[in-house]
């Protein structure tokens, strides 16, 4: 016989796992608001290897796709506050979470937004692009499609002020063919699932000191 214990601590916003393929379940009388617990499971030395959960299973079942940023050693910090919120799933299989509520208007489609993100591949950790210290927003026009289908079938549903953490399937985002790198465009691999953290930061046909100066014909 002996003891195999998985541990996964959630601290100051920053996911820290052990790696390990032992067997583990959650402690359900653990607080989830701050960290999730693993008890100890014993297990028998002739208990196939095939019932132990592997690293990757873990994180799929503490946090669904998004989890799967941790596999490999490099731990994303959203992957925390997505493991905060129950994810709204919609049908393409694009979810998202509410990081931040605001109290803004909502945008209606064709209106100009004014949005900060930033991008990375889920599986691999690594970034594609982040705007959230630009000294502008990035400006498009809702339902526009010039942003990932993900993305634009989000964005409707936000107010000014909100945050959100969408978690983009392949088929919502670069498909099986990826993209290659171009000029200041870093290249996404094939089946990539992207997390797309976004900010609705204006509406700026509804700022009052732009219709004052030009008018709300």
């Amino acid at each position: 016989m002996y003891t195999i214990l998985t541990c996964f601590l959630l601290a100051s916003g920053i996911a820290n796992t052990i790696s390990t393929t032992a067997a583990f379940t959650i402690n359900p009388s653990s607080s989830s608001s701050s960290r999730a617990l693993c008890t100890p499971t014993v297990l028998d030395a002739t208990t196939p290897s095939t019932n132990h959960p592997s690293r990757e299973m873990f994180l799929q079942q503490v946090f669904g796709a998004v989890g799967i940023a941790a596999v490999g050693g490099s731990v994303n910090p959203l992957v925390a506050v997505a493991a905060e919120e129950q994810p709204v799933k919609l049908p393409s299989g694009t979810s998202y979470v509410v990081v931040k509520s605001g109290d803004g208007p909502q945008p209606s489609v064709g209106e100009l937004a004014g949005i900060r993100f930033r991008a990375e591949v889920v599986q691999t950790g690594n970034k594609i692009d982040d705007i959230f210290d630009t000294p502008e927003p990035y400006y498009t026009r809702i339902g526009s499609g010039g942003l990932l289908k993900g993305v634009e079938e989000v964005l409707p549903k936000m107010r000014v002020g909100d945050r959100f953490l969408i978690t983009i399937p392949t088929n919502m985002a670069f498909g099986p063919k990826g993209r290659p790198a171009s000029a200041g465009k870093p290249r996404i691999p094939g089946d990539a699932i992207i997390s797309f953290e976004v900010e609705m930061v204006s509406l700026p046909g509804r700022e009052q000191e732009l219709i004052d100066l030009i008018g709300d014909d």
